[in-house]
């Protein structure tokens, strides 16, 4: 794991980003104290995001918005 404070992250992003590419964790600190930890994103595969939009489906069928239906609540949501 690499520190480093927020001006020199600033500086050194791009080096940051190939060590993070590299698989190292980075952490990112204002004043000593941790802010942000920057790591190496992690691409899902179809099986993932096809098992999230099938939860999201079955959530989708228990749930209601209510009396007064979508309009009733998008304006309640714009007072």
């Amino acid at each position: 794991m690499i520190k480093v404070g927020a001006f020199e992250a600033k500086t050194q992003f791009s080096a940051l980003l190939e060590k993070v590419a590299e698989g190292e964790e980075v952490v990112i600190t204002r004043h000593g104290k941790p802010v942000a930890r920057l790591i190496k994103a992690q691409s899902a595969d179809k099986a993932d995001i096809d098992d999230a939009i099938a939860r999201l489906k079955e959530l989708r069928k228990h749930s209601t918005i209510g009396e007064g239906g979508w309009k009733a609540a998008r304006d309640w949501g714009r007072k």
